[in-house]
């Protein structure tokens, strides 16, 4: 409880921290998007200067920051630029889609990287150790975009077997039918999400699983004339989990970040999508609503974290 404690309390004071870095350096950007001519070219100071007053612009940044983090606390990330609708709603509207494609793919990823990357390390420069490797490079060097367009290419245009873009069909139906049809949707950007992020992981479990190999304790476990299986379990994995499950919290802002390009190309309105389509029209409510929702994600994946690698090793924080 303690530990638990100090992590919230670290929780809080580093969302202030961020809060006021994002605040100051979206204010200090050129070229608001209430500036003259931004908004519309026949519209004049007088309007803007109305404009500014509707959304609070026109008072001390102090005021401004002040009032943003107390309609924060209510979880009001104020009104769009863009559109005049509800951040929040507008946020809390596509992120679940975000979250569950990057955590599908997380969890798979997981999996088969922990069997590859293990797989490599004990068949080391064997015929399966190089496969897996050119497989990992691959991975690890095919951009995003041009693997999305292949897959939309060969399985969606020629193949016709799955959708080239959007969540739903015309005529998708509802109940069970309409999170089917969704998941049909979201085969190709899944795979996608897969196959890119295998490649880093497998090569990092490898590299791993290679030291753990060479290490004292594991020739000592040798002696012992274990199995194979009781190796991996007892030797390999306890000593594997640890800094995978340190890279996988960090991992966790990702799960926006990285969906701006697949969500754009399939046509998904995730979270990716709108931070994209924010940059680019400066909406500067939604843009600070998604970096705190974003920096709420990394400081809770250090959090969990800390408290998985605790449980793993509950001596590990004892002085």
């Amino acid at each position: 409880m303690k530990t638990l404690t100090k992590k919230l309390f670290y929780l809080v004071g580093m969302l202030l921290l961020i809060s006021l870095i994002s605040f100051l350096a979206i204010h200090a950007a050129p070229n608001s998007f209430l500036g003259a001519g931004e908004l519309n070219p026949n519209m004049n100071q007088e309007a803007i200067e109305k404009l500014k007053a509707v959304y609070g612009l026109d008072k001390p940044l102090a005021v401004q920051y002040t009032d943003w983090i107390k309609n924060i606390l209510h979880l009001d990330f104020g009104i769009s630029f863009v559109t005049g609708s509800d951040v929040s709603g507008e946020i809390f509207k596509r992120i679940g889609i975000t979250l569950f494609m990057n955590g599908v793919s997380m969890v798979v990823v997981f999996t088969l990287a922990l069997y590859l990357g293990i797989k490599a390390a004990l068949h080391y420069e064997q015929k399966s150790d190089h496969l897996i490797r050119q497989f990992s490079l691959l991975s690890f060097s095919m951009p995003s975009f041009y693997l999305a367009l292949l897959l939309i290419i060969t399985f969606a245009v020629n193949l016709k077997l799955f959708p080239i873009a959007g969540l739903h069909s015309v005529d998708a139906g509802s109940g069970i039918a309409y999170y089917l049809d969704m998941l049909w949707h979201l085969v190709l950007p899944i795979n996608v999400m897969i196959f890119l992020g295998l490649g880093s992981m497998v090569i990092y479990v490898r590299s791993l699983t290679l030291e753990i190999l060479k290490s004292d304790y594991y020739y000592f476990a040798k002696t012992r004339a274990l199995t194979q299986v009781q190796l991996l379990r007892y030797y390999i994995l306890p000593n594997l989990l640890p800094p995978i499950v340190t890279l996988l919290g960090l991992s966790l802002p990702g799960l926006i970040g990285g969906s701006v390009i697949l969500e754009s190309i399939f046509g998904i309105d995730g979270m990716g999508q709108l931070f994209y389509l924010s940059a680019l029209s400066r909406d500067y409510p939604v843009i600070m609503g998604i970096l705190m929702i974003t920096s709420l994600l990394t400081l809770l994946g250090n959090i969990i974290a800390d408290l998985v690698l605790l449980k793993l090793n509950p001596y590990a924080n004892r002085g």
